[in-house]
Parts: C-alpha cells; structure tokens; sequence
C-alpha cells in the first residue's frame, strides 16, 4: 500500500506507460486520445469574459464516450496539464488495474506524459470520468465527462438528452476559477459551492421539443458538493435508471428527485406543456424557490395523445445480495467538521487535537482516522457478503461512493431500493448498505463532496 502523500498526488513520479506490471494495452489498433489541457470556454453568460478551464480535449464536460454493453472502452489519456493527473471511471465495474485512484491502482500520469485505458464495460447504463489526482481541484477545474453504455435494446423513445449538471465558483468581475480551493471554511462546512451553475457547460440552456415527443434523459451531477433537488413542470416523467442500474419498475416523478454529487438518474418523460409553452428540468434553490435548469420550449404537437407508461430497461447481470445471515458487518462513523463533536483523531500515526488537525487541512475523520490509512477498513474473500452501518455524526451530509461494485440500501434488516454506486447520507443519519464482494482488488470508499475526502473521508476494502 503506498503512503498517503503518495495517495493524495503530492509527487511528481510517475511509471510513464508502465503500471506495475498490470497495464492492459489494445493489442488490435491504438486508442483514441483523450488530452487533458488547458482551455478556455464561455461559461458565463455573454457580456462576461470567457473561463480559462482544464478539459478533456478542452471542453468541459468533455466528449461524450458511447459504448454498447461488453465493448471495450480504450482510451489514451495524453497529459498536457501542469500537474500529475488520472482518470476514474465512475461507477463502471472495472479491472482494478484500470480504475484510475492515483496512488492507489496506478500512479498519477505525469505531466507531458501518456496511459492507456482498456476495458470492457459490462453493464448497460449513465456514468462518467472524472480526475482522481487532486480531484477536488481538478473536477473543480472541469475535468469530468459523461460515458454511456448503451442497452442492446434501448427503449423506445424520440430522442435522447444527456444532461451533465455542475456548479462553478467563478470570480464575479474576471469570469476566472476562484482558485481557493483549499480554504478552510468551504472543506469544514458543505464543501465547494459554485455561483454559476450550468448544463453541458452552458449557462440557462434551452433545448426544443415538440408536445408529446417522449424523450429519455440522461442526468448526471458532476459537481464537487452541490446536492441538486429536481422536479419536472409541463412534463410527465418515470425514473427508470439509477446510478445506471435500471429500476425494476419505472417510478412516476411526482415528486422532487434529489441528485447527490456523482449521482446519476435516467428519466423518461413526455411533454405535456402545450405550443408555444415552455416546459422545465427545474433547480429547486435553499428556499424551495424553484429555477430552470434546462427548458425545453415547446412547438406543434408531434402525436396527437399521450402515451402509455414506459418498460422497465433490461435489467444488468449484478450479483445479488441473497441470504444476510452470514454477512460480514462492518462500521463507518463518520465525525468532524465545523459544528462538530470531533475533539481529536489519529493523522501520520499521532492523536492530535481538532485545532492541530484544522491547521493541517483535515477536517474529517472516518473511525477517528483523519486520513486515508495504510490498512484497508477490511479485507474481503472473493464472493463474501457485507453490511455496512453508515454513521454520520456531523451536522452535513455526504454522498458516499464505493468504486468497483454496487450495493443496496438495508432497511428493517432486508435489502431495499435499487442497486447504486454512491449513497447520500443526511446529517446525524444512520444508513446501512450491503454488498457482494465480487471484484477483486483495492477498492476506494470515500465522500464524494471532494473536498471532504481530501480532509480526510477517505478509506478503502480490499477484496482477493
């Protein structure tokens, strides 16, 4: 297991095109390139100035990846950055080898240097690539895209939309990133959170439909700590899809749909708003008021009547939890942060007070360790049953994400709700999820409110 300054990024080393021995190179024809670089982009509205971002292939998001379910995913990450930099595959089932954890599954890829990704996406579904170096600074910059897997038998609507949600925190006079990345009241309280807030990169987009088109949408929230509660005016939608993972049944939207960091969702919804209307993806604000994330003006109709309520997408080959009654249990208590109970936690081996912890830029601590730890939180059997008890002891919530499989909530003692990739957990709330161990390797655990990972909400499973 490497050091923890080695896990956070902070050297510059790098293996080049080698990973240990466990690089998987395309024996067939060279990947495609994907460059991360600098570029610059109109974020903000017009009249303001353009945004200098860090992008794959300098756009933000960056190119969509399409695939069907068992193709291959190659890719040849080109770093053209000032800083070391990797690529993870966000909730993909993937080799460890290929899960792109910087000082933990690969070294981070040098600056002016290459490394190729292979491998076969297994499950249909909505997911996306983002930065694990310094991610909290490299998300923050727009280093994220979507991929989608498609079905082999993809539902039956008129169009689709892949929308990528996400904040940015600009400067309000120069349009420029504020690069306060590290400041300590953003890390100890919610996190980052942006002032301009796009769609696909875009500023108040509007994408236009006709009355009745059915359309499937493709929702991901690719911001560092902004929690989207959504909901859906002059359109009636079902989610069929979570995290990727279809829903047995679809579930009519009648409510608000609230989207955690890293957290995808797939809606099919049909217009309903009459010509010459505006339908709305609508944002609601802190006080409920609500806002248009993306609005869809409508024109002549294109049938004459509503259709009927869509199938369920076929279902992926997930392991099942099964019986729990040999399932290993494990516990995550989850302390700190402004307004906390925290008094101290163990950080390079030492017990340190909050304030010692504080001026260190840690203000987190899983099971009272106020880093990612040398050993794992438990080493697993190929194939072992787990139940995780999730305990939030702060007053913020947290989207937590396990790389590598998906687990089930477990409520009243049984599985329950569909399978997902991250978990929001609410302030002084108590979850438990369970999992089959069935990928091999080491496998990250960690906040997706970046910067509270980087202040210590990270830990790790190992399964062999």
């Amino acid at each position: 297991m490497l050091t923890r300054r080695a896990f956070i990024g902070q050297t510059a080393a790098t293996l080049g095109m080698v990973m240990s021995g466990r690089q998987v190179l395309a024996a067939s024809h060279a990947p495609a390139i994907l460059t991360a670089r600098e570029a610059t982009v109109q974020l903000a509205p017009d009249g303001y100035p353009a945004t200098s971002i860090w992008g794959y292939e300098g756009r933000a998001p960056g190119p969509a990846i399409r695939v069907r379910r068992g193709e291959r995913v190659q890719r040849r990450l080109v770093n053209n950055l000032p800083e070391p930099t990797s690529i993870h595959w966000h909730g993909i089932r993937i080799d460890n080898a290929m899960d792109g954890v910087s000082g933990l599954t690969q070294e981070a890829v040098a600056p002016g240097q290459a490394f190729d990704y292979d491998f076969v996406a297994p499950d249909a579904g909505t997911y996306w690539y983002h930065a694990h170096n310094r991610s909290w600074v490299q998300v923050a910059r727009g280093l994220h895209g979507p991929l989608i897997v498609e079905e082999a038998e993809p539902p039956q609507v008129d169009r689709e939309e892949t929308l990528v949600l996400d904040d940015w925190l600009l400067d309000p006079e120069t349009a420029l990133i504020d690069e306060s990345f590290d400041n300590p009241m953003r890390m100890s309280h919610g996190g980052r959170i942006g002032n301009l807030i796009t769609t696909n990169g875009q500023f108040d987009p509007a994408i236009p439909v006709e009355r009745h088109t059915r359309l499937r949408l493709r929702l991901i929230n690719v911001s560092n700590a902004r929690i989207f509660p959504l909901q859906l005016a002059g359109l009636r939608g079902w989610t069929v899809a979570l995290d990727g993972m279809p829903l047995a049944t679809p579930e009519p939207l009648e409510g608000v749909l609230v989207l955690a960091p890293a957290q995808r969702a797939d809606l099919i919804v049909d217009v309903t708003a009459e010509a010459g209307e505006t339908a709305h993806l609508v944002r609601l604000g802190n006080d409920d008021r609500p806002a248009s994330q993306v609005a869809f003006p409508v024109s002549a109709s294109a049938a004459r009547t509503p259709r009927a309520a869509p199938a369920a997408l076929p279902p992926n080959s997930v392991s099942g939890l099964g019986s729990l009654a040999d399932a290993r249990p494990l516990r995550l208590v989850m302390s700190g942060g402004a307004m906390g109970r925290m008094n101290s936690a163990v950080l390079g081996g030492e017990r340190l007070g909050f304030r010692d912890l504080a001026a260190r830029g840690r203000f987190w601590a899983f099971n009272d360790m106020a880093e990612m730890t040398q050993a794992p939180l438990a080493d697993l059997s190929l194939g072992e049953r787990v139940r995780l008890e999730i305990v939030n002891e702060t007053v913020f919530p947290h989207a937590m994400h396990l790389h590598g499989m998906h687990f089930r909530e477990i409520r009243d003692g049984r599985p329950a709700g569909p399978m997902r990739d991250t978990l929001l957990v609410a302030a002084q709330e108590t979850r438990e999820i369970g999992f089959v161990a069935d990928n091999p390797g080491d496998w990250l655990f960690h906040c997706h409110m970046l910067s509270h990972a980087e202040s210590g909400m990270m830990t790790w499973v190992r399964l062999t």
